[in-house]
């Protein structure tokens, strides 16, 4: 026991002693091995000899598994995954890429991580998953140039090419990419994609027609390739050539080398069908690994004793020659249908494009169509309601009073009509941006009601506020936009209910720093929609049945609107309703908070204030500026039965000249003049006058921006034509006394 003693402590000392610079060296030496084994595998791979890569790429494994060094494991899955691309094994492909990728992450291996992704868009161009090839090619791209790997980009224009030469049979632009391919790879020593690079410009050349220019790069590829021994090459190289003889009209010199390219093939992966038979996880596995390479070794041997024994080989292969003869023949034909299928499938391509190119034209003279006209029936009918608002301000006798109710609701509603057209035009044409500012929401909504009070009342219907008292008093945020949604979601309810009641409730969901989300809801008792209508009714022209659309009248377009604002504001529309029983509108919206919640009453409950009265108008100058005169004369008779002094201007440059010698208490401004525009003059005044309440009075259009009029200087915006009640309200507004908040 004592001699063992003495025998531990002199091995352990001797151990502990031993020189580190001898591990580093053996470690230096097997990094070396596992190099020239992958290098050899790789070179195995391009020789078409899959026993002796799959044997190199297993023993590589094996050693890298026993220094635990990550790099080399993912490159031995990486080359595993070209192995089974070249087999046209794509699935086993992928999942080694998915292997190496995930380690080479792991380890911020850059120069392994371009291989992988060119990989793996060769996969997928293989596939003729071309989106998803690009991503991977472009992944590769981004690495190689950081890396400044020559041969690398010169590896990927090459597969650039090829994909262009499998996605839309673009042979110029895939030849570009063979070319500099061909010049980045000049001076490498990789034979084998300097070999691919000249066959597939054979290919290109063969498809633009160049048959002298497609041979000469076949013969390029074709020696170079039986220099280096890469067998599938050699073969492709026989194919293309073959195709190029047939294309040349030289029949039976392309059947003579596509007789070589069959026996090739058959030959080389006859060879080695049996290299990939182990699976996966057997091949992770060392002892596993072991046993089943002795096991195709022990097979291996067997199939050669049995070939040599066996006679029935030689009249095997007779029947073999034979049945590979008809079969080239048949692929003879089944190339010519081939090529004619191809042109069928690339002339129906061009008239899908042209179909696609037509399809953009007719929408965008949609667009314009719908923008001239709505702005050219602008002006006629801003004469009808206007005239209209007169003529029944005139003490007619009861049957003209009727006639006049009835023309000014047909003016009323093909207003809404033109105002829905141009809403819905401007979302389809994404002409609507958003524009963020601060503002009360409170009092933006309350604006909302007074301007729909009237409309309430005549179908003897009440408004209801419910505002939540946390809600911040100052928000930013587009209030444009919520106003714009709010008036078509409360005006629906309104036309869908009488003699009820219209609840608009705002309430804060949730708020974090200065984030804060709220729920705004609409809800009435009204005639409700039936279940299997609910969703289609936010579809353009659709209401929830005909006897409704004839019942109420209405386009079918104000929910489409509020559905196509909100999801250009990253929310959607909600809807609960039972036929019958009402419904109930709702979304939520995002904001951030400015100022924190005002105080109010204990219910949350607002009144909505009745609108201000016309006699805030009596003995106010008001400069209306219009090119039309039939416009200056509607205007100015509106206005001056309610004792407004009025002064007219013809255009812009005669405004600013009025507003400069002259005191005026508000200014009605056109927008589109001869000389310069309202928005023009408009910022010329605000030089040297900031405070008088300027308001853009114009026929909107598709070009035009709402929120350009405010950043202009103006302070608010009446659409012609207009509703009088809602033309009072604004101008009463600004007439206020009272400091208005936007």
């Amino acid at each position: 026991m004592k001699n063992f003693t003495l025998l531990m402590v002199a091995f352990l000392s001797f151990s502990f002693s031993y020189p580190q610079e001898n591990n580093l060296q053996e470690s230096d030496e097997i990094n070396a091995t596992i190099e020239q084994l992958l290098k050899d595998a790789e070179e195995s791979i391009n020789s078409v000899n899959f026993d002796e890569a799959l044997r190199e790429l297993n023993r590589a494994l094996e050693l890298a598994r026993a220094i635990d060094h990550s790099r080399f494991i993912a490159l031995s899955s990486s080359l595993m995954a070209q192995l089974h691309y070249v087999r046209h094994e794509n699935d086993k492909a992928a999942t080694e890429l998915q292997r190496a990728i995930s380690i080479q992450r792991e380890i911020d291996d850059e120069a392994g991580l371009a291989y992988s992704y060119l990989n793996y868009g060769k996969i997928f161009t293989a596939k003729r998953i071309f989106e998803r090839a690009n991503e991977y090619f472009d992944l590769s791209e981004t690495l190689y140039k950081k890396l400044g790997d020559t041969e690398g980009l010169g590896n990927l224009d090459l597969n650039r090419g090829i994909l262009y030469l499998n996605t839309s049979a673009r042979p110029h632009a895939a030849l570009s990419y063979f070319n500099l391919a061909e010049e980045k790879l000049k001076a490498s020593s990789n034979h084998y994609e300097r070999v691919r690079v000249y066959f597939y410009k054979a290919r290109a050349y063969l498809n633009i027609g160049k048959l002298d220019e497609a041979m000469a790069e076949a013969q390029k590829s074709l020696d170079l390739a039986r220099k280096n021994d890469f067998g599938g090459m050699v073969q492709h190289t026989y194919w293309i050539q073959s195709r190029i003889q047939e294309a040349a009209g030289n029949h039976a010199e392309a059947l003579s080398l596509l007789k070589i390219n069959n026996e090739m093939r058959d030959s080389l992966y006859s060879l080695n069908r049996e290299a990939l038979a182990s699976d996966a996880s057997a091949r992770y596995g060392v002892d596993a690994m072991k046993s089943t390479v002795n096991e195709l070794t022990k097979r291996q041997a067997e199939n050669e004793r049995t070939l040599k024994v066996n006679k029935l080989t030689t009249i095997l292969s007779v029947a073999l020659i034979t049945i590979l003869s008809l079969l080239t023949l048949s692929l003879y034909k089944n190339n010519n249908l081939r090529a004619r299928a191809n042109d069928l499938l690339q002339k129906k391509n061009s008239e899908l494009v042209t179909a696609k190119e037509n399809a953009e034209k007719a929408s965008l003279a949609k667009a314009q169509f719908l923008s001239t006209i709505t702005h050219e029936l602008r002006t006629p009918l801003y004469a009808v309601t206007g005239l209209t608002h007169l003529l029944l301000e005139e003490s007619p006798t009861e049957n003209q009073k009727e006639h006049l109710n009835s023309l000014k609701f047909s003016g009323e509603y093909l207003l809404s009509l033109i105002n829905n057209i141009l809403d819905l035009n401007k979302l389809e044409a994404k002409k609507v941006e958003m524009l963020e500012s601060s503002f009360n929401l409170k009092k933006r909504i309350t604006d909302v009601l007074i301007a729909l009070k009237n409309s309430a009342e005549d179908k003897k219907t009440q408004l209801h506020l419910e505002f939540d008292a946390d809600i911040p008093r100052k928000l930013k945020g587009d209030p444009l936009k919520i106003s714009q949604i709010l008036i078509n979601l409360i005006g629906n309810s309104i036309k869908f209910t009488e003699n009820g009641d219209i609840w608009v409730r705002v309430k804060k969901v949730n708020q974090k720093d200065s984030k804060v989300k709220l729920r705004f809801e609409v809800q009435d008792n009204g005639e409700g929609i039936s279940k299997e209508k609910q969703k289609a009714i936010f579809e353009n022209f659709t209401q929830g049945s005909l006897q409704i659309n004839r019942k109420f009248g209405g386009t079918g377009l104000g929910l489409s609107i509020v559905k196509n604002l909100l999801t250009l504001m990253d929310s959607e529309i909600h809807l609960e309703s039972e036929l019958g029983d009402g419904s109930l509108f709702y979304f939520e919206l995002d904001f951030e908070a400015l100022e924190p919640a005002a105080p109010q009453d204990a219910e949350g409950k607002d009144l909505i204030p009745e609108p201000l009265s016309n006699e805030i108008m009596h003995n106010k100058k008001i400069l209306i500026v219009e090119d039309n005169k039939i416009n200056q004369m509607i205007t100015r008779k509106i206005l001056e039965k309610n004792n407004v002094i009025c002064d007219v201007a013809d255009n812009g440059t005669i405004a600013i000249s009025k507003v400069e010698n002259n005191d005026f208490d508000l200014i009605l401004m056109d927008i589109h003049m001869p000389g310069i525009s309202g928005i023009e003059a408009t910022r010329e005044i605000r030089k040297f006058n900031e405070s008088i309440p300027i308001i853009a009075l114009t026929a909107v259009t598709l070009e035009e921006s709402l929120d350009e009029f405010y950043l202009n200087g103006f302070n608010d915006i009446i659409p012609k034509p207009y509703k009088t009640e809602e033309f009072f309200q604004k101008i009463n507004k600004y007439l206020s006394k009272e400091k208005v908040e936007v």
